[in-house]
């Protein structure tokens, strides 16, 4: 199967409850983890590795948390 004709919709979640002491000021996909890595960036390293390259990731909660500053 062409992976030009696959589109993955991320889901990125919400508030992250459970995980209230590091989601206070970020959403739950924005979590560092493992140093410079987020959670979400293992969904988003399984889709490129699966040569899937069109992504789109919809987020819930403190969208602005997932933006990368340098």
């Amino acid at each position: 199967m062409s992976s030009s004709k696959i589109l993955a919709m991320i889901m990125a979640g919400g508030e992250g409850r459970r995980l209230y002491p590091l989601t206070a000021e970020r959403s739950m996909p924005a979590v560092p983890f493992g140093g410079r890595y987020r959670v979400v960036d293992f969904v988003l390293s399984n889709l490129i590795n699966s040569e899937i390259h069109a992504i789109y990731l919809l987020v819930q909660y403190k969208s602005q948390s997932l933006t990368p500053f340098y």
